[in-house]
């Protein structure tokens, strides 16, 4: 029987990275020894819509609570961050096999200029996250007088 393996290219990259800075001595860690510009652990599949008054985030974290989810918009980037707590092993019960991604994540969404960064809605259902940015009016240049001397 064949085994699916879902290939990642930034992780190759980042492997890649890790190496050579480790081989050169220049790795960026932090005070706890943990990478200073690491990414997630996993990265939730997202759906990115757009209507004529809004824009629709759709973010799959199935088997997550609302709880375990943060959602915050600042200076123009949405960021959604969480974590998907495994499950421990136990006495009574064997792993055989874990295909499912686990431990913490972000992801973030530089928001265009036309977006009201004070409407952001957030609902979550069924494991579906959906955001909800509507649209502001496209500010108009502000002319400026010069005065010549």
């Amino acid at each position: 029987m064949n085994n699916l393996t879902r290939w990642n290219p930034i992780n190759e990259l980042e492997d890649l990275m890790g190496r050579y800075n480790r081989i050169l001595g220049t790795a960026r860690t932090g005070s706890d020894g943990k990478d200073l510009f690491s990414r997630s652990d996993w990265a939730p599949a997202v759906d990115i819509k757009e209507t004529d008054e809004a824009f629709t985030i759709e973010a799959e974290l199935p088997g997550m609570d609302k709880k375990d989810v943060k959602v915050t918009v600042h200076d123009g980037v949405l960021s959604i961050e969480g974590e998907r707590k495994h499950e421990e092993e136990s006495k009574d019960k064997k792993l055989h096999r874990i295909e499912r991604y686990y431990g913490s994540f972000m992801r973030r969404f530089t928001l265009p200029e036309n977006v009201d960064e004070n409407s952001v809605k957030a609902s979550f259902k069924d494991g579906l996250l959906t955001l909800t940015l509507q649209k502001a009016e496209p500010k108009e240049p502000k002319a400026i007088q010069v005065d010549v001397e």
